[in-house]
C-alpha cells in the first residue's frame, strides 16, 4: 500500500520544486483564489518550513479559512502551485491527494468534531486502523498522544463525558496520530474560555515542537500568535509578515 507522498517520476511526472525544498514542508507559488468576481486572495507567496510554528492573524471574512483549505488540498486555488515537501500538488490524482491528507497533514478545527459513539481513545485510534496500523500499535500511539496532552485518566470517556478543553485535546491528539508533517489550524481555541484556551495552547505547542512538525495556526488571539516563531497576516487579499512593534 502506497503511504507518503507520491515518488516524482524521471520521466516527467510530478513536478518538483527546484529551490527551498530541503527546508519547505510547504510553499505557495503565486497563490490567488476567486468566487467568480470576487478576490479572497491574490499573488500569495508563502513558505513554511520544518519545526516551525506559524500564526495567521486576521479578522473573520479576511482569507484565513480559504489559505487552510487550500493548503489541506480540501480546496482547489484559482491559480499558482502548492508545494508540500517539494511535490506540486495541482497535478496529483484525487487518491494520491487523499494520501497526503492522511499521511503527512493534520488538521485541527475551532470545533472538535469527535465522534460521540468512540472513546477519546477510539476516536485517536480510528484514523491509525483508517491509515493501516494494527489495532494494538494504534491503541498504544493513541494512549501515548492522549497521555502526553493530561488525559491519561480519561482514555475510555466517551466526547460528551469529557469538558470543552479536553475534548479539544482529544481532536489535537486525533490530528497528530498518523505522524504528519504538517499541522494547521483553524482557531483551535476560539471556543474555549481564557484559561482553557491557555492550557489547550500550550499543550498544542509542546507537543508541534516535541513531534518536530511544521504548523500554521490561523487565529485572531494576538497573545497566542505571539508565541509562536513568526506572524503572518492577510492584507488587501495577500500576506504579509507583520513586525514585532505590529505585535
Amino acid at each position: 500500500m502506497m503511504t507518503g507522498l507520491p515518488a516524482p517520476s524521471v520521466n516527467g511526472g510530478i513536478p518538483m520544486k527546484n529551490k527551498n525544498t530541503e527546508e519547505s514542508v510547504l510553499q505557495f507559488e503565486n497563490i490567488s483564489r476567486r468566487y467568480g468576481n470576487l478576490i479572497i486572495l491574490e499573488g500569495v507567496e508563502f513558505s513554511l518550513r520544518a519545526g516551525e510554528t506559524v500564526a495567521l492573524l486576521g479578522p473573520s471574512g479576511s482569507g484565513k479559512s480559504s489559505l487552510l483549505h487550500i493548503a489541506g488540498l480540501l480546496e482547489e486555488q484559482t491559480a499558482g502551485e502548492v508545494y508540500i515537501e517539494g511535490v506540486a500538488t495541482s497535478l496529483l490524482s484525487d487518491a494520491d491527494r487523499t494520501r497526503i491528507r492522511r499521511d503527512t497533514l493534520g488538521f485541527v478545527y475551532q470545533f472538535h468534531h469527535l465522534l460521540p459513539e468512540f472513546t477519546a481513545l477510539g476516536n485517536v485510534t480510528l484514523p491509525q486502523l483508517i491509515a493501516g496500523k494494527k489495532m494494538k500499535e494504534a491503541e498504544s500511539e493513541a494512549a501515548r498522544l492522549l497521555t502526553v496532552l493530561g488525559l491519561g485518566e480519561r482514555l475510555h470517556h466517551q466526547p460528551g463525558q469529557l469538558s470543552g478543553g479536553e475534548q479539544q485535546r482529544t481532536a489535537i491528539a486525533r490530528a497528530l496520530a498518523n505522524k504528519p508533517k504538517i499541522l494547521l489550524t483553524d482557531e483551535p481555541t476560539g471556543n474555549l474560555d481564557p484559561k482553557t484556551s491557555d492550557v489547550v495552547f500550550d499543550a498544542l505547542l509542546t507537543l508541534v515542537k516535541t513531534e518536530g512538525l511544521a504548523a500554521l495556526i490561523a487565529t485572531h488571539d494576538q497573545h497566542l500568535a505571539e508565541r509562536m516563531d513568526r506572524i503572518i497576516g492577510i492584507r488587501d487579499q495577500n500576506l504579509v509578515e507583520l513586525e514585532s512593534v505590529e505585535r
